[in-house]
C-alpha cells in the first residue's frame, strides 16, 4: 500500500526531509508498525523515531494511537509533542 509521510518541526530537521511517499510492505497496517518499519532503516531513522522518544502521530490530520490501522492512501504525519510557529 502507498502512503505519504510528513515530517515536522525538529524530526524534518533531523531527517533531512520534510516528507515522501511510501510503499508499504503488507505486514505493516497500524502506526506503531509503520514507526518500527522506518526505525529499521537505521542510524538517524532509528534515532528519531525509536522507542523511547516523545513522537506524536496524525493519521489523515486526526491524532493517532500506535494501534491505528493504516489504509492505502493515508497521510500519516510525524511531529514533535510541542511545536512551535
Amino acid at each position: 500500500m502507498m502512503i505519504n509521510l510528513l515530517y515536522f518541526a525538529g524530526l524534518r530537521e533531523a531527517l533531512g526531509t520534510s516528507g515522501e511517499t511510501l510503499e508499504l510492505p503488507e505486514t505493516v497496517t497500524t502506526i506503531a508498525g509503520l514507526r518500527a518499519h522506518l526505525c529499521a532503516r537505521g542510524g538517524t531513522w532509528a534515532q528519531a523515531l525509536g522507542a523511547g522518544r516523545a513522537i506524536r502521530v496524525a493519521l489523515d490530520h486526526v491524532i493517532a494511537e500506535p494501534g491505528s490501522p493504516i489504509h492505502e492512501g493515508a497521510e500519516v504525519t510525524f511531529f514533535p509533542p510541542v511545536t512551535g510557529g
